[in-house]
């Protein structure tokens, strides 16, 4: 990954600044800049990841958006950092302004990229969340500062399927609420989230507004543990789709199963995370 570093009071460029990798800070606007050596690096990232000089029938800015996103994936440009400018991806490039244009404007849309106005356009930062501390999205949210939102896309009652009452320790037939949405952040989509709880508990899915913790804590049944299973996945279209976000890219699937006091399973979860957005911290001791 390219690094950064935040510089204070005169910004000054020796010959070590110019041999090792390193970036400009970007002043009250926030995020780094690339230094010329690390724009040389990037641009012919770009030029490799765009297959730009392919017979490819797919249209430039599409090739441009694979390769801007191949160089956020391999860390050549980080986030919070800058892209070069407009003009500058053009010229380097041998690409036209509006296919450069077309191009951001797409991956601003996914919510890759960020633009700021009179600053440019920046990498998203990444959302971090550590394995060790049972917390729900809202309250994750609030703690990073900013700004967590939903879209539901269905809150029912039902028979528990065989997964579901497995998972809950129910009885065949026995009924269950499901909580399905969008979450985001900052009103960027993060991910879909897919609840289930014994109906017994929570009678009515309307009563869940936001927070479904913030519910089960007002009936004393707030998870005290939970067990989590990580694998990676590929997004379906339908998935894509709700998130704004290419078919076939990269998620971080999760299921979890999350138990009251006294060893209940009250809460049984799957989640799909944008593998762009999202790191999972774990930290390990010998």
């Amino acid at each position: 990954m390219i690094g950064r570093r935040q510089l204070t009071g005169p910004q000054r460029t020796t010959h070590e600044d110019t041999a090792n990798v390193c970036a400009g800070h970007d002043g009250d606007h926030g995020g780094y800049r690339l230094v010329k050596s690390d724009m040389t690096m990037l641009m012919e990232l770009l030029r490799r990841g765009s297959r730009l000089d392919s017979d490819s029938p797919t249209p430039l800015y599409q090739r441009l958006q694979q390769g801007i996103r191949l160089a956020v994936r391999e860390g050549a440009v980080g986030e919070e950092q800058a892209l070069p400018s407009e003009r500058e991806l053009a010229t380097g490039l041998g690409v036209s302004r509006v296919t450069v244009r077309k191009a951001i404007a797409g991956l601003v849309e996914e919510r890759l990229l960020v633009q700021r106005q009179g600053a440019g356009t920046f990498v998203s930062p990444r959302v971090e969340q550590p394995l060790s501390r049972l917390t729900g999205f809202t309250e994750d949210m609030h703690a990073r500062g900013m700004s967590p939102g939903l879209k539901w896309l269905d809150r029912s009652a039902g028979t528990a399927t065989p997964q579901e009452a497995l998972a809950l320790e129910l009885a065949p037939g026995s009924l269950v609420t499901r909580l399905y949405r969008i979450r985001t952040a900052d009103g960027k989509p993060m991910c879909l989230e897919h609840a289930t709880v014994p109906r017994s508990v929570l009678p009515d899915p309307q009563s869940v507004t936001n927070s479904l913790y913030e519910a089960l804590e007002r009936v004393h049944l707030r998870p005290v543990r939970a067990l989590q299973r990580l694998r990676a996945e590929l997004f379906s279209i339908e998935q894509a789709h709700l998130l704004g976000v290419q078919p076939g890219s990269a998620c971080l699937y999760i299921e979890r199963r999350s138990y009251v006091a006294d060893g209940r399973p009250i809460e049984f979860v799957r989640s799909h995370y944008r593998g762009d957005s999202y790191d999972f911290i774990a930290e390990l001791q010998i």
